[in-house]
């Protein structure tokens, strides 16, 4: 049977790279993506397999049109990909409420409410697959990246879960946690706080500098991650979450290490506190 994925910033990046391994094996896209025009060479490439829906994951009722458009189209929603994202740098003094509620409302509010959406017609069809592109920095923190790494730490606690109560009904969930990929993330895609002078030559600054460096060379390559992807999907034993690339395995390992030494060196303590 021809899978139906809904993939969310399906224009670009990793989103698209996904897009774009879907349809050269046979499965249909409905492509979420703010500007359908964005989209327009990959639906014309496969104008039978490709629905593209106006969607900003921060507008509900664009989501829930959205997601019926797909199932009038096509009765189904196998497999949901949150990928629309945003990125943000700059210290946590250094950060506005506004653009901190913005980054919010994308990366983590917008995943809530394109999953809640998709879920009852997942339930229904007593299957269903969703696919969480978190981050290495839904792992590991740096300075400079809290506002960032506050939303993907938030999007693995909320798909850890679910994965808990959405198995009972033959949906599986997996969290994706790239490292850095060759895509527009790290220019197009990323905004920074203004700086504070004092914040200068400290590492939330040496973040700032390094995140525009990368742009265009990050060592990913987002078609071989989407292979992954895909196999990850079809494999029923796949285990929650994925780490993809060198840089993500390494870090992760290492921040995992570490947390393990730290649980190690507090148990005495930490046991020790229950009434007598």
């Amino acid at each position: 049977m021809n899978l139906v994925w809904m993939v969310t910033g399906a224009s670009t990046g990793l989103g698209r790279a996904i897009a774009r391994a879907v349809l050269d094996r046979g499965d249909r896209v409905v492509a979420a993506v703010r500007d359908p025009a964005s989209i327009a060479e990959l639906q014309s490439a496969y104008p039978d397999a490709v629905l593209v829906v106006a969607v900003d994951v921060t507008d509900p009722v664009a989501v829930r049109d959205g997601v019926a458009a797909a199932v009038a189209r096509w009765g189904r929603i196998d497999v949901l990909v949150n990928n629309a994202g945003r990125g943000l740098v700059g210290a946590v003094e250094e950060l506005t409420d506004d653009e901190l509620r913005a980054l919010l409302e994308t990366n983590v509010l917008g995943v809530l409410a394109v999953t809640r959406a998709v879920l009852p017609h997942m339930r229904a069809q007593g299957s269903g697959h969703v696919v969480q592109m978190s981050s290495v920095g839904g792992v590991v923190a740096n300075p400079g990246h809290g506002a960032y790494n506050a939303a993907k730490f938030a999007v693995e606690g909320l798909s850890e879960a679910l994965a808990g109560e959405v198995a009972p009904f033959g949906i599986r969930v997996t969290i994706v946690e790239p490292g850095p990929f060759r895509t527009d993330f790290a220019g197009r895609s990323m905004s920074a706080a203004a700086p504070l002078a004092d914040y200068a030559g400290t590492p939330a600054a040496a973040l700032r500098e390094s995140m525009a460096a990368q742009d265009g060379q990050q060592p990913g390559d987002p078609a071989l991650a989407a292979t992954v992807i895909l196999q990850w999907v079809d494999d029923p034993t796949a285990p929650l979450r994925l780490p993809l690339g060198e840089r993500a395995v390494s870090r992760i390992r290492a921040k995992l290490t570490a947390q393990l030494a730290d649980l190690d060196h507090t148990e005495p303590v930490a046991v020790a506190t229950a009434f007598a």
